[in-house]
């Protein structure tokens, strides 16, 4: 688990409000400090008014003062390591100097004024050091070492009141720094997984309504167009059966025969949605990168699925015909074998093109071509103007056939035209490649 700015800011009261501080352990911490200082100071400034002959209480209140400078070490260090470096000669404010230089070192102050300031309390502790030894030793006649002891002892006590406190300081700055970048890569990754799971979303809703846009092009087209013939020869049953009673009844073996199909074509269908219910099941316990993946396997598993084939043209055709259509069926080329998508398109745009002759234009002759090429397969329906003769089935119309025909067409990478002819008819032409779209 991560903590978000929002979990730190929540993490405990806060007191923005008062000046510099972000937390009131801080303003604790920092006033506690600053009162230490400040009696430390004022203690010491007892002997710094009898070594200088000022008044005790105006070497207390200096020593309170000065004392006190350590409470603002947050917002200024620099000013809180001067302070501690001035009253270095009257040997006051070690806590203050400790203080002030660990705080100078962990902040975002720059390397360089850090040196120079360490450099300077280093030097001013090293000279106020030596000079007390040296006067502590020229005091004591019985003590005698070597000329190296007040060198050396003076600078021991500089680098231990100096060192640790910067050292300290550098250490416990590196690591706010590290906490803080790495909750700030921790923000961006939870930022990055949320817009992963939104885009991810995004294309499970896609890839839904594809599969929604597929299963009504599915259904218009077997529905339709059995349902169309079927409603054909229904009329032409109404018609001859007084007349003709042996053609009455092979018009009703045809419409019981389109039936039968259509409801063998339904349930296919229902076993393929069936199929893709349990593909989407074993996809919603994948990993979020694999929805596409998952949704682009079940559109092939349908695509192949058993379906209709180019060589069921001549078959489709042959139910117009009996239906009383008079169409020409033409192939041009060796046909040959083609991937399931694109036998099925071919296919279903054959298929709802005459669908839509038998709503639009009853009686109209009609002509069906096929082109074998070398890296396509062309198809165009093409019908004449309606025969006003023939009486109108009826059929009703949806203004989806067009619509669905383009859209399986593009989404094999083909080209498809339609619109109307000079002569008052109309024309459906689709050209698709031979290995389906890439």
């Amino acid at each position: 688990m991560t903590a978000t700015g929002a979990d730190r800011e929540a993490a405990g009261p806060t007191t923005r409000g008062y000046w510099w501080w972000e937390r009131r352990r801080s303003v604790a911490l920092d006033v506690g400090l600053a009162l230490l200082s400040a009696l430390e100071c004022a203690l010491e400034g007892v002997e710094f008014a009898g070594d200088t002959g000022l008044p005790v209480p105006a070497g207390v209140l200096f020593g309170l003062i000065a004392g006190a400078v350590l409470v603002v070490r947050r917002r200024w260090p620099i000013a809180v390591v001067l302070v501690a470096i001035a009253t270095t000669p009257a040997e006051m404010g070690f806590l203050m100097g400790l203080v002030g230089l660990y705080t100078l070192a962990a902040s975002d102050v720059p390397r360089r004024i850090t040196a120079v300031l360490m450099g300077m309390s280093f030097m001013g502790t090293f000279i106020v050091t030596y000079v007390r030894l040296r006067q502590s030793v020229d005091e004591q006649a019985d003590f005698g070492p070597g000329n190296w002891y007040v060198p050396l002892m003076s600078l021991f006590m500089s680098l231990g009141l100096t060192a640790p406190p910067v050292l300290f300081g550098l250490y416990i700055g590196a690591r706010r720094r590290l906490m803080e970048s790495l909750r700030e890569r921790a923000d961006s990754l939870e930022r990055e997984l949320s817009l992963l799971a939104d885009r991810a979303e995004e294309r499970a809703e896609w890839a839904r309504t594809e599969e929604r846009h597929r299963i009504a092009r599915e259904m218009h087209d077997v529905v339709a167009h059995r349902v169309s013939l079927m409603v054909v020869h229904a009329a032409a049953l109404q018609a001859v059966a007084p007349k003709d009673p042996a053609k009455a009844v092979r018009n009703a073996a045809l419409v019981g025969d389109m039936g039968r199909q259509a409801l063998t074509e339904l349930r296919e269908m229902l076993g393929v949605l069936r199929a893709g219910e349990s593909v989407t099941a074993r996809a919603t316990s994948v990993p979020l990168a694999s929805v596409g993946q998952a949704a682009a396997a079940a559109a092939a598993a349908a695509a192949r699925e058993d379906g209709p084939r180019l060589h069921e043209v001549e078959t489709l055709v042959g139910e117009s015909r009996a239906a009383g259509m008079t169409v020409e069926l033409s192939v041009d080329g060796e046909a040959r074998g083609y991937p399931p998508e694109v036998e099925q398109t071919a296919y279903r745009v054959v298929q709802e093109a005459l669908t839509n002759v038998h709503k639009h234009a009853a009686g109209a002759k009609t002509w069906v071509r096929l082109a074998h090429r070398d890296a396509e397969v062309a198809m165009q329906v093409e019908n004449g103007p309606s025969d006003a003769a023939t009486a109108d089935a009826g059929l009703p119309s949806g203004g989806n056939g067009l619509v669905g025909m383009r859209e399986r067409v593009l989404g094999l990478g083909g080209v498809f035209v339609s619109g109307p002819t000079d002569a008052g008819g109309f024309r459906v032409s689709a050209v698709l490649p031979s290995r389906g779209a890439a």
